[in-house]
């Protein structure tokens, strides 16, 4: 796939908390990011939404016992909301927003997208770069997508 992002494309750079939708109004030599929308999450950490202790299961036969994982509320949010975004893109992509789309996220939230993307949605996919640059001032981010 190549990285190089056309002009007009939609350029979402995301993780599990937040996503941010940019407009390339440059070219593909000389990026120019256009903030078009925000989305956040607010996901505090799993110690933070969860206070019960890991659970304890018996066996069913004998007095054998096994702790259970602690659910990773955290995660869970993190994927809710990529799914979210998902069909954020999804309406856009019916109601002819874009054409073209940059996907700009950490490996394991572009794993969720991917999952969650809609044919349609996947279909007008033209790059992919498994980074998190939702941090970065967007002076950075467009100096990075060149790289």
């Amino acid at each position: 796939m190549d990285n190089r992002i056309p002009h007009e494309a939609l350029v979402l750079v995301g993780d599990g908390a937040r996503a941010l939708f940019f407009r390339n109004a440059g070219t593909p030599e000389n990026l120019k990011l256009v903030v078009e929308d925000v989305f956040e999450n607010e996901n505090p950490a799993t110690r933070d939404q969860g206070a019960d202790q890991p659970g304890r299961t018996f066996a069913s036969v004998g007095a054998r016992r096994s702790a259970v994982e602690q659910t990773d509320w955290h995660q869970i949010a993190e994927d809710r909301f990529a799914e979210e975004v998902a069909t954020a893109l999804y309406r856009g992509a019916q109601q002819g927003r874009y054409q073209r789309l940059v996907i700009v996220a950490p490996p394991k939230t572009l794993g969720v997208l991917r999952k969650a993307l809609h044919k349609t949605v996947a279909d007008k996919v033209v790059a992919e770069l498994p980074k998190d640059l939702t941090s970065h001032p967007v002076q950075d981010i467009e100096r990075l997508l060149l790289a």
